[in-house]
């Protein structure tokens, strides 16, 4: 009598998913490198601490994922992700980050990103977060699917938007770097502007949040960064 089926083809192993690691903090990249590579269907096939030397690494390592931090010196983790997704239409994108989820998850999704996780999760969910984007699934919050789902409702259901809400993604990352202390020439070399570019973002943000001064607009920007939003 002939076997039903055949073991072999389930015995075959299955090579790991590649994983390229974007942070600057090298103790938290150091750790992530460690989780991921316990798992045995996942390796960390490289990692860098700007968006520069990503950008060069990641066409020759062709990861299955880049899991980024929104948080990068020179270029953005948002402005890495656009592109990335411009040249890779298939490669997964996860944010992982310290950021205020409510402010950045949607700004990460509509930059072509497949999820966002907050820094403080345990390892066991970042891992699944990776998995979940692997397989195909956006990962965000319960809190922000929510949201979502509610203002696809129609615009009666929609809630108040919030002050921040309002700026650009290079609005929202010139008001981070005021807050960090950078002033308007720092700010223009590290984000590759002229400085009166960066004079007329700074101008639109405090039109935009109603800010009547500059050093109204540095003390709204230090608050916000030293109270973990930033």
């Amino acid at each position: 009598m002939k076997p039903k089926f055949s073991p072999v083809e389930d015995s075959i192993p299955t090579a790991p998913r590649k994983v390229f690691i974007v942070e600057d903090h090298p103790v938290f990249r150091e750790g992530l490198v460690q989780v991921i590579n316990s798992e045995d269907d996942l390796t960390v096939c490289g990692e860098s601490e700007d968006a520069e030397h990503a950008l060069e690494a990641i066409p020759d390592l062709k990861p299955d994922l880049v899991l980024v931090d929104i948080s990068l010196p020179g270029k953005s983790g948002l402005e890495l992700i656009k592109e990335l997704r411009a040249r890779n239409g298939s490669v997964k994108l996860l944010v992982l980050s310290m950021h205020d989820e409510a402010l950045y998850a949607d700004r990460v999704l509509r930059a072509g990103g497949d999820g966002y996780i907050m820094k403080q999760e345990d390892p066991e969910e970042v891992i699944h977060a990776i998995r979940d984007v692997l397989a195909g699934r956006i990962y965000v919050s319960d809190e922000v699917m929510a949201r979502g789902a509610k203002e696809a409702q129609g615009p009666g259901s929609k809630p108040k938007s919030r002050p921040l809400g309002q700026l650009t993604d290079m609005e929202l990352e010139v008001l981070k770097l005021l807050g960090e202390g950078n002033t308007n020439l720092e700010i223009a070399r590290q984000l590759q502007l002229q400085a009166t570019t960066v004079n007329a973002r700074c101008a639109q943000i405090k039109r935009k949040l109603n800010l009547k001064s500059t050093n109204a607009l540095i003390r709204y920007a230090v608050c916000w960064v030293e109270g973990g939003k930033g």
